[in-house]
């Protein structure tokens, strides 16, 4: 797919891991590329590889959790040109972290980075904030859903269903990915008025190096067990979902906002509706 490149736009990539290299090496070109990490050697290792191909890239160390961080990432952004994407791949998974760590950089941090780049946005802007097919499987209450989707990010983390202490950290992880798509949902009339839009994609297994962890962990079994399963029968990868983001920032998906979109090779699908034995 091939898009007009603009000198003073300006990309933003939150997660300097596999599927944040795979979508700043797909729209980086020409453009500005402001690549965020709350890990500093992992974010100067990437910006060092990127840079070795010839890309632009401006490193932040950024804590996505932080609402200071996360504004001054904005500003950092904004300061360079005219903000074209913003992707915020940037989150823990349940091998990875504890429920109150899954509730403050993935619930907490999807929100706050919404609210940040908001100001800024203008016509043809596009967020895409990378959620999960835990997500998609998730069954919440109505009130809680729409707690998780409108209510103000400074009180997000009083609501009870994000109470830690009565979550494991794999349904942490589902609600809190719920959370995204429900989230971005509510936001698109707010971008919307400004001329952007806002969408969420929901990966499944995904091979970067936190899906390897989550295949090396207790859930590995039953996360093979769904692969095989499925209609793809393979492990996604981050180039697929790079893919699914150039389409969806392009001005091809003009009329697409405010939904999320699903690339789990049919796992979902297998789940609801497994095949006859």
């Amino acid at each position: 797919m091939h898009t007009d490149v603009v000198p003073d736009e300006v990309v933003v990539i939150t997660g300097a891991g596999g599927m944040g290299l795979a979508i700043a090496r797909r729209l980086g070109t020409g453009r500005h590329v402001v690549l965020a990490d709350v890990i500093e050697r992992a974010l100067g290792d990437a910006t060092r590889m990127l840079k070795g191909e010839g890309h632009q890239v401006h490193p932040v160390v950024t804590d996505v959790s932080d609402p200071g961080a996360v504004a001054s990432l904005a500003a950092v952004a904004a300061g360079l040109g005219r903000i074209r994407t913003i992707v915020h791949t940037a989150g823990v998974s349940p091998v990875q972290a504890s429920p109150d760590r899954i509730v403050l950089v993935d619930v907490i941090g999807t929100a706050l980075l919404l609210d940040a780049f908001l100001p800024y946005a203008q016509a043809g802007t596009v967020a895409i904030c990378i959620a999960s097919m835990a997500g998609t499987m998730a069954s919440l209450p109505a009130e809680d859903e729409r707690g998780l989707a409108t209510t103000p990010t400074a009180e997000l983390a009083s609501l009870s269903i994000l109470d830690p202490a009565t979550m494991n950290p794999g349904s942490a992880y589902g609600i809190a990915k719920r959370a995204n798509q429900l989230r971005v949902r509510a936001a698109a009339i707010a971008w919307g008025r400004r001329g952007a839009r806002v969408v969420s994609i929901s990966p499944g297994i995904i091979s970067t190096p936190m899906g390897q962890q989550e295949l090396a962990g207790p859930a590995g079994d039953a996360i093979r067990g769904m692969i095989a399963m499925s209609a793809s029968q393979r492990v996604g990868t981050p180039d697929d979902v790079a893919s699914a983001v150039e389409f969806l920032v392009s001005p091809a998906a003009s009329f697409i906002t405010g939904t999320d979109l699903l690339i789990d090779g049919g796992v979902v699908a297998a789940i609801q509706f497994p095949a006859p034995t």
